[in-house]
């Protein structure tokens, strides 16, 4: 009986060292995902803003040099902690257009570390951070 309850004891604490680990690995490095050596700004209208943990995204649709409409990912810190800095969900609505400045993706997607967002009255948005920061 003492046998059975040993390893259960172990069983459960193995699973739950495992379950501590998983999330993580899971995160990756800024510097391994965008070009901190550069900096991008992209102007565009919203299109979505997707207000969550781990990373908020916010989604713009930009016209490039060709004249051609583009779908621009921005990621940032989550949500949680661009609440703390003043932002809100309603700060990004749906159609209003905005620019953004930060750290260029390392694969050349259209994907940008967000540093931070210029709404069309001048208002400026942090994410808290910058390369100096990092």
């Amino acid at each position: 009986m003492r046998r059975i309850r040993v390893c259960i004891v172990r069983t459960v604490a193995g699973v739950g060292l495992l379950s501590v680990g998983l999330p993580a690995s899971a995160h990756h490095s800024v510097a391994l995902q965008y070009d901190m050596t550069r900096e991008i700004t992209v102007v565009g209208t919203v299109v979505d803003l997707e207000w969550r943990n781990p990373h908020a995204w916010l989604h713009l649709d930009v016209e490039n040099a060709e004249g051609k409409r583009e779908l621009w990912r921005i990621e940032f810190g989550s949500a949680n902690s661009l609440y703390r800095r003043g932002w809100r969900p309603a700060n990004l609505p749906v159609g209003s257009i905005v620019t953004v400045h930060g750290l260029p993706a390392r694969d050349r997607s259209r994907s940008v570390q967000g540093d931070d967002v210029t709404l069309a009255d001048g208002t400026t948005l942090f994410s808290g951070t910058n390369p100096e920061d990092r």
